[in-house]
């Protein structure tokens, strides 16, 4: 789960982060009333969207006065934002973020993140901060730092050091990021964050270390442990499937394929999907029902998978394990005849009750092709959408 950047400071600041003090509203007058408690010499107006990029989209505004501020806010708000992550289609600002501004002497990259090959935290400390750290990965791969640490309660003192030594810092600075990154890691266990990206952070005229900007993500299947993490969600910014697929206990991410997946097991449906691309075509989502096939999840699945208007024809892909292959037969079955399925229905079914299931296919009167095994399934309907 994303969270939006004001967000991010004020969880950062509760665990001894510096952020630049700020306020957040929906409205521009909302805005004009809270920025008056402000303290600088000028505004910096920024979008609030779960994407990167914003500057460059002109979503970040450096401003001298209120009356500016006013301004600026009024075409802001309620504007279409494309960046490199919003894709075409953009994103709608439908909230507002005004901070103090900082005297920037310095900027620095920062971030944390599971390393899941290793089991271990990762750390990414770059001098070329502000920029895009894959662009900086392809141009000075020798200007990031990846330190990987174990999980424990703390981290060393010896870990700090090694992840700020990129940074070239002395003295009170040095201190100042060491404790910076003890209240990041000690945030990230503690709130069962996925991601911690801070950039630029910087080293202001005044040797203070500040995060300028903050992006966190956090672990979906730990929010029951976070309600006050899980109040921050803000569906407006998340795909509209996606929000109704977890509705369901499905786990939806959509793509760009022509051809929908409804598979049981997360790798079941790479190997589905891996396929699908290996016989030409593209695969239009990752869509995992889990261990239970009701008539409601299988049609909530199917429904979902058709909102996709690219979807040319549907692949399902079981094996029986602690799920009955006839259980989820009849559960399609039933779900396929309450809902319109107009395009090419590819079923693949294997393991428990697997014959149970097949017969129930075949006697359900409905238009659809049986497979054999994957190979057979991905053949057929690749071939049927060509």
């Amino acid at each position: 789960m994303n969270i939006h950047e004001h967000q991010a400071k004020q969880i950062l600041k509760k665990y001894g982060a510096i952020v630049p003090e700020g306020v957040f509203a929906f409205t521009v007058k909302e805005l004009l009333e809270k920025s008056k408690s402000l303290k600088t010499d000028k505004y910096v107006l920024k979008a609030q969207i779960h994407a990167g990029g914003r500057g460059k989209a002109g979503g970040v505004k450096i401003l001298d006065n209120l009356e500016d501020l006013e301004k600026s806010a009024k075409e802001l708000l309620g504007k279409k934002l494309i960046t490199h992550q919003t894709g075409p289609e953009g994103k709608e600002v439908k909230r507002l973020y005004v901070e103090v501004s900082s005297n920037i002497d310095k900027e620095f990259y920062l971030s944390c993140l599971v390393d899941r090959a290793t089991s271990k935290i990762a750390f990414i400390s770059s001098n070329q901060g502000g920029m895009d750290i894959e662009e900086v990965a392809a141009k000075s791969p020798s200007q990031i730092l990846t330190t990987k640490v174990e999980l424990n309660e703390e981290i060393s003192n010896k870990d700090c050091e090694n992840i700020i030594k990129i940074f070239n810092l002395d003295g009170n600075s040095k201190n100042d990021a060491i404790s910076l990154i003890k209240s990041i890691y000690k945030m990230f266990i503690k709130t069962d964050a996925n991601m911690v990206e801070i950039n630029p952070l910087i080293l202001t005229k005044e040797k203070k270390i500040v995060c300028l900007d903050a992006k966190v993500n956090f672990d979906s299947n730990a929010l029951f442990r976070h309600p006050e993490i899980k109040e921050l969600r803000d569906l407006s910014e998340e795909d509209s499937a996606e929000i109704e697929a977890s509705k369901y206990d499905l786990a939806y991410i959509k793509l760009e394929g022509s051809i929908g997946c409804m598979v049981n097991g997360a790798g079941l449906a790479m190997a589905t999907m891996d396929i699908i691309k290996l016989y030409g075509k593209e695969p239009a989502n990752f869509l995992d029902v889990g261990g239970g096939a009701s008539k409601e999840k299988v049609s909530a699945a199917f429904r979902i998978i058709l909102s996709d208007k690219n979807v040319k024809g549907i692949l399902i892909n079981i094996f029986g394990g602690i799920m009955r292959c006839d259980v989820l037969a009849q559960g399609v079955v039933d779900a396929a005849k309450e809902i319109n399925i107009s395009v090419p229905l590819v079923v693949r079914l294997a393991g428990t009750n697997f014959k149970e299931g097949k017969e129930i296919l075949d006697n359900s009167g409905l238009k659809l092709i049986s497979a054999e095994n994957l190979d057979d399934a991905a053949r057929k309907i690749v071939e049927k959408i060509k």
